[in-house]
């Protein structure tokens, strides 16, 4: 049964180095608009990692226009994932930042880990 687990199962996409919450993540993604593909750029900081085998998602916040909170969750195996580039580390010390869903402005920003 394991071996048949292994054959179905997707691979890690490449494209995804290692992350980990707090981390300000742009990352693009191929987007299928009728005929044709184009990749767009999500920008914003992982507050939550879920690590569950095939089921492995990672979350990015972002505050859109108007102040708005957009947060969207990507599969770490997904082919869709073009790249992710890591811009810089937050200096957190817990594994789910949603704290963060209830502050704005300068409340809502993390500090810089440098190492």
């Amino acid at each position: 049964m394991s071996k048949i687990l292994e054959v179905v199962q997707a691979p890690l996409n490449p494209n995804i180095p290692d992350i980990i919450p707090g981390d300000s993540v742009s990352v693009s993604v191929k987007i299928k608009e009728g005929d044709r593909e184009r990749i767009q750029e999500f920008k914003g900081v992982i507050i939550a990692i879920r690590r569950k085998g095939l089921h492995e998602t990672f979350t990015v916040r972002r505050i859109a226009t108007n102040g708005i909170g957009v947060e969207r969750t990507f599969l770490m195996r997904s082919p869709r994932i073009e790249k992710v580039v890591v811009e810089r580390h937050g200096k957190v010390r817990r594994a789910k930042l949603f704290y963060l869903r209830e502050r704005t402005g300068k409340k809502a920003r993390l500090k810089q880990k440098f190492s």
